[in-house]
């Protein structure tokens, strides 16, 4: 079983300033619940029991009052939520507090906290939620969570292979992500962030991996100082080479990245159409706006 889980939540979120200056992107929410809620429940669902969350020393201080457990009296405030929807992480998990120094990519990130895990493990972007659901915070907790990380696990449980979420994309977007070629279900090749005409898919990572226990043996072969953010994609290619990295498609749900104030604004809007305490409200007053323009 995997029972560790790492949400990488370091980097300085350069692209959604200023809103990055006072909370974390990883914070921000969707509509209202935000992003490592649903990271947290995502994991548990998947049989985290350790959730590991690598933060900048800034995003550590921010997030001072909820890493150390200290809370604030919401009784009378809210009756209709379950309480686990004021607070990160349920009773089911262990919330493990990592300080990133510098920002110095994906595997930089992982490697904070690879020490403190047993056994492969499980990874996810701080700021990537993919849902198939799209619920309100009356379900808030891990019974209504995505089944992303979860189907890797069941992936990994089947093959013993480490694994690699994939979405597809359109044409227009393959330059923001690694793209993956995929042959039988297992990753042949990736390339970072080409351009529309060098893309050799429209399949992407989208930010799920379970990585094997030997992953710190392996970065040692790739040191930081060497390669830099390339470092995952090193990484990645080495596992390919070595056994092989399976591909788990998660079509069909939506993903939603906050990694800059578009692709967040988009994502509240479909989010918020899709459920179904806003989505009236807020088709109403779309198709009022845009009659006006």
């Amino acid at each position: 079983m995997i029972r560790d889980a790492i949400i990488l939540a370091g980097g300085l979120g350069t692209r959604m300033l200023p809103a990055s200056l006072y909370s974390p992107k990883e914070a921000l929410p969707l509509i209202d619940t935000p992003i490592l809620n649903h990271l947290v429940w995502e994991a548990e669902k998947a049989g985290a029991t350790r959730v590991h969350l690598v933060l900048s020393k800034r995003k550590r201080e921010i997030l001072d009052d909820f890493l150390e457990g200290k809370s604030i009296n919401f009784d009378g405030y809210r009756t209709d939520l379950p309480r686990d929807s004021l607070r990160l992480g349920t009773g089911g998990v262990e919330i493990i507090p990592h300080v990133q120094i510098e920002a110095g990519g994906v595997a930089d990130a992982i490697s904070v906290a690879i020490n403190h895990v047993n056994g492969p493990f499980l990874v996810l972007l701080g700021d990537m939620l993919l849902m198939e659901g799209n619920f309100g915070p009356s379900e808030s907790g891990p019974d209504y969570a995505s089944e992303a990380s979860k189907k890797l696990v069941s992936a990994y449980q089947e093959n013993s292979l480490p694994c690699v979420g994939v979405c597809r994309v359109g044409e227009d977007e393959v330059s923001n992500y690694g793209v993956v070629e995929i042959s039988e279900d297992m990753v042949v090749g990736i390339t970072e962030k080409p351009s529309r005409a060098e893309a050799k898919s429209d399949f992407v990572l989208c930010g799920r991996y379970i990585f094997p226990e030997n992953t710190s043996r392996i970065l040692e072969g790739f040191p930081l100082s060497e390669f830099g953010e390339m470092q995952s994609i090193y990484l990645l290619n080495h596992l390919i080479e070595n056994g092989g990295l399976n591909a788990v498609s998660l079509e069909g749900m939506e993903m939603y990245d906050s990694g800059d104030p578009i692709s967040w604004l988009k994502s509240q809007i479909d989010h918020g159409l899709r459920r179904v305490d806003t989505s009236s409200d807020l088709l109403g007053w779309l198709k009022e706006r845009l009659s006006r323009i």
